[in-house]
């Protein structure tokens, strides 16, 4: 079964050869468009000329590291969908990589086919942001999901991450109704990942503060005390 539809296109930014050379042609027969590249100076004269609906960026390279390229090609297109693959796996790595705005992060060694789920997971949520409607504004508050931006009732713009929009979404779309912890992580993570329900209440955190910013309270998630969370619109 291919990932995606024909067209669409992904950025390899791996140093080493051989799993370079796998890992396009893995994604290849898989439906995605590959180009491939071994270091930052490679990836910012190919970003000079083209766009990608997917990045899978290594960290540690020889000229600098994949969060720089990450970085870029955020301020450059919101939109792209970033995944870092690295074997520097420590927490810090890890979240200077999710705070920046990457969908996910793959520790290396993993194995192809997981790396495949993981792409179909974030793909599969991406189109849920865009379905029907891909821009809300509500009182003085405002998201586009597909650019993962949203606006505070004081005009400050914020750039989500992948799981604050699709959390979101996820709400919005059951407006009125309670969405149970377990319904967001099966959603969201996926059935077979283990993520707590803290996680998902650090996430509502940041939510909360978004729309608490609006004076009117125009928008409310509420917290169901051991179910999970109903977002409602006054």
């Amino acid at each position: 079964m291919n990932l995606v539809a024909v067209n669409t296109n992904i950025l390899i930014l791996e140093d080493e050869i051989a799993l370079s050379a796998t890992l396009s042609e893995y994604l290849s027969d898989k439906g995605l468009s590959c180009k491939v590249c071994h270091t930052c100076e490679e990836a910012r004269n190919i970003l000079a000329k083209e766009e990608f609906k997917i990045a899978l960026l290594d960290i540690d390279l020889p000229d600098g590291t994949g969060l720089e390229i990450g970085t870029e090609m955020r301020k450059k297109n919101p939109q792209t969908i970033i995944l870092f693959a690295s074997a520097m796996n420590d927490p810090t790595t890890k979240l200077a990589g999710l705070e920046m705005g990457a969908q996910d992060f793959i520790t290396k060694p993993f194995h192809l086919k997981e790396l495949q789920m993981r792409l179909e997971k974030i793909l599969g949520l991406q189109k849920l942001l865009t379905a029907d409607i891909d821009e809300i504004k509500i009182g003085k508050l405002s998201i586009n999901f597909a650019s993962f931006l949203s606006q505070d009732a004081y005009g400050n713009k914020i750039h989500w991450s992948h799981k604050e929009c699709s959390i979101l979404k996820i709400l919005y779309d059951a407006k009125g109704k309670v969405v149970t912890r377990d319904e967001i992580i099966d959603l969201v993570w996926g059935e077979n990942a283990f993520p707590s329900h803290r996680t998902v209440d650090n996430y509502i955190v940041s939510l909360r503060k978004w729309a608490e910013t609006d004076p009117n309270h125009s928008l409310v998630i509420s917290n169901i005390r051991g179910v999970g969370y109903k977002l409602e619109i006054l």
